[in-house]
């Protein structure tokens, strides 16, 4: 068994790095440049070696790209630890510090200096130092045939060993090991994490999300969409909680920046951490996404963000501490829109029923039953049958219900028997408060709570035995009495709560009566998923390694999870329809023109960008047309994780920093579309134009290597 599973992925590695990929589509390894990227890309125009872009041994630009917070992409652009990211990505951070009176969200923020920087509490910055390709040491011992539970425990408890191993050879590190190409691959992460990040600069909102829900997913585009952060270490340069005695780090790579500009067909590359993808999804799986998953979602978001979107242009004070809450719930939103439309439009389902017979056929032909390639298909296609039904509900509870604010604080207190530093809870919940309202989630409570009775075909206990009984049905009247007696629904209320503790007052609240039926329903729902889940994962599993068993010469890359990928392609414009043609750069001139006094949320030009465009006064950052570029597109394949990654040009100079996808290729999580799907860009040089002719924030520009020939 042992020298079949050797066999496999002997089989799978080469698969893997089999031909010179396509540049176009793929997110790629950064162990396998060499082997497989490199050839085509100096093709392309890449003049940098795959060791300039990866090496194990020495630095290298992998070393200049980090994980920004928990779902973004940063790039150090400096000796002293200056890094660039998205607006949309230093959002959550930059309204967190945002108050009525200091409103860096409207109005923007610019250190002057490193005094004035802003320590951003929570918000962390990750290195990946090491990668290993741990493979043999998570499969070697784990038999061909094995699936179910017997698979799952081998590679849990392998997986568990190697990483208590690197964990004891890497003190003070972060040890990631993720699966790859659905199981058939292993690779570990090393990883030093940095938790004194500071704020130095970020626009206003009219600037760095300019457009708004209006022009997310759309091009053309005129956002510019970065902000500035650092990142702080102690005196040995190493990770250390904030401390006013902390220097900026020292990088040991950094980007440097250029003001050459592109033109069409010239190499772009990005690297960052794109998030998921799922590029191997069979065709039940589509009918799940478009039947239920994303209809659900784009409802139950909707009807939601419709709320919170009124009081927040009632409310400054409510704007404030719902802006990052609505931008991460309609980002996603808008994109199931896309993604449904998308995968329709384009066939997607036929192209994978098509890809799936062909599968069939072959292993029909070329494989053992015990192989377990025959029936991979039949066991993904039952487990999403079974999991549909359960999987709706669960949505339901994670959307509608889980998004009631009032339940987090009574989850959090349920299972507590005493407190004995108060202080400590207090400081803890102070930060969930800092951004709740409670007339806010009252209405949303009333919403979420009728939608999910009329809409679910199983409910939680509370509707039968709370709100019927003791209400008659009328969700109104007990959302008025929940929010009325529950101690959650104040802030004075809570913090006075820990200064005299009752466990059983914490338990006859009646948000946390709420909140354990939620549990209980969840529970009981969820029984299925384990045996599901399996069953799922060996079809998956076997699936993709048959695929590239099947196809041997085929360049195939991973779906993305989150961890370091590489992407390449072209500078390129498009035409998504008959008779039309989209240019591949915007600039301020579009900005001016897009200007709405109908819709000023949206797309209102700060006073100080329009004096500018008045005098094109664009100094050393205008354009060899003489204009000032705000966005470009590239033909580069990047998904959610990628937001504030580098585009490099040939030299590895940034360029660039990755914001957005097209509206017209929003199924490429599922397939990339070559000729549709492009990478949105903000230009660096109206980064730099922004710092230095808008903010006056020059200083920084000083610690950056500008280059232009």
């Amino acid at each position: 068994m042992k020298k079949m599973m050797k066999k496999l992925l002997l089989s799978i590695a080469l698969a893997a790095v089999s031909l010179s990929a396509v540049a176009d589509e793929g997110m790629w390894l950064l162990p396998y440049i060499q082997k497989m990227n490199i050839r085509d890309m100096k093709k392309y125009g890449c003049k940098l070696t795959a060791d300039d872009i990866y090496s194990a041994d020495k630095s290298s630009l992998k070393d200049a790209i980090v994980i920004f917070g928990r779902g973004c992409t940063g790039e150090v652009v400096s000796p002293e630890g200056l890094v660039f990211t998205n607006h949309h990505c230093g959002y959550g951070a930059i309204q967190s510090l945002s108050s009525v009176e200091h409103d860096y969200l409207k109005y923007g923020f610019w250190a002057q200096s490193n005094a004035e920087e802003i320590p951003a509490p929570g918000l962390e910055i990750r290195f990946v130092r090491k990668i290993e390709d741990v493979t043999e040491r998570v499969l070697g011992n784990v038999p061909s045939i094995a699936g179910g539970e017997e698979f799952a425990s081998l590679v849990k408890a392998n997986v568990k060993a190697l990483r208590e191993e690197l964990a004891e050879q890497n003190p003070n590190r972060e040890i990631v090991v993720r699966e790859f190409f659905g199981g058939n691959r292993y690779f570990a992460f090393v990883i030093e994490v940095f938790k004194d990040i500071r704020l130095v600069g970020t626009p206003p909102t009219s600037i760095g999300k300019f457009g708004g829900d209006t022009d997310n997913w759309m091009w053309p585009r005129h956002t510019g969409d970065f902000s500035i952060f650092r990142i702080y270490a102690d005196k040995d340069n190493k990770p250390a909680a904030y401390s006013p005695d902390n220097v900026p780090y020292k990088a040991e790579k950094f980007l440097k920046i250029s003001l050459d500009g592109y033109k069409p067909n010239d190499f772009a590359m990005i690297m960052g951490f794109p998030g998921s993808t799922q590029r191997y999804m069979t065709s039940y799986e589509i009918d799940e996404m478009l039947d239920v998953q994303n209809p659900q979602r784009i409802f139950i978001r909707g009807e939601r963000q419709a709320i919170l979107k009124k009081d927040m242009a009632a409310s400054d004070e409510v704007r404030i501490k719902y802006a990052s809450k609505y931008a991460r719930s309609s980002n996603y939103w808008k994109n199931s829109i896309g993604m449904s439309r998308g995968i329709r439009r384009l066939g997607v389902k036929a192209s994978k029923q098509a890809q799936e017979e062909s599968f069939r056929q072959w292993a029909a032909v070329n494989t053992l039953p015990e192989e377990g390639y025959i029936d991979a298909l039949d066991k993904i296609r039952s487990a999403v049958g079974e999991r549909t039904y359960p999987r709706s509900l669960m949505q339901y509870v994670g959307e509608a219900l889980y998004s009631i604010e009032l339940l987090k604080p009574a989850w959090s207190l349920e299972n507590v028997v005493k407190i004995d530093n108060p202080e400590r809870y207090k400081t803890a919940f102070a930060g969930f408060y800092k951004d709740y309202d409670a007339s806010t989630d009252r209405k949303v409570a009333a919403r979420m709570l009728t939608i999910a009775r009329e809409n679910m075909k199983e409910v939680p206990s509370f509707y039968a035995d709370i709100i019927d009984k003791d209400f008659g049905g009328d969700i109104a009247a007990y959302v008025d009495y929940l929010y009325d007696n529950s101690v959650f629904a104040s802030e004075a209320a809570t913090m006075a709560l820990f200064d005299d503790f009752s466990a059983e007052k914490v338990a006859a609240d009646p948000a946390t009566v709420l909140a354990k039926s939620i549990d209980a329903f969840v529970k009981e729902k969820c029984k299925v998923e384990p045996e599901v889940g399996l069953r799922y994962a060996d079809g998956h599993r076997k699936y993709i390694a048959g695929l590239m068993l099947q196809h041997p010469d085929k360049a195939w890359a991973s779906d993305a999870n989150s961890t370091i990928r590489m992407t390449y392609g072209r500078v390129l414009p498009y035409s998504p329809q008959d008779g039309v043609e989209y240019g591949y750069f915007t600039t301020l001139k579009g900005v001016i023109e897009k200007e709405d006094k109908s819709n000023p949320t949206e797309f209102t030009v700060p006073e100080r960008l329009k004096e500018l465009y008045a005098a094109g006064d664009y100094g050393r950052y205008a354009d060899k047309d003489g204009t000032l570029h705000v966005g470009f597109l590239a033909d580069c394949d990047i998904t959610g994780g990628n937001s504030g990654s580098p585009v490099l040009n040939a030299k590895g100079e940034l360029i660039g920093l990755a914001f957005d996808g097209n509206w017209e290729a929003m199924s490429g999580d599922v397939a990339f579309e070559p000729n549709l799907q492009r990478t949105i860009s903000v230009d660096v040089r109206y980064v730099l134009f922004v710092i230095d002719k808008f903010a006056g924030a020059s200083w920084l520009l000083d610690e950056m290597e500008i280059v232009k020939r």
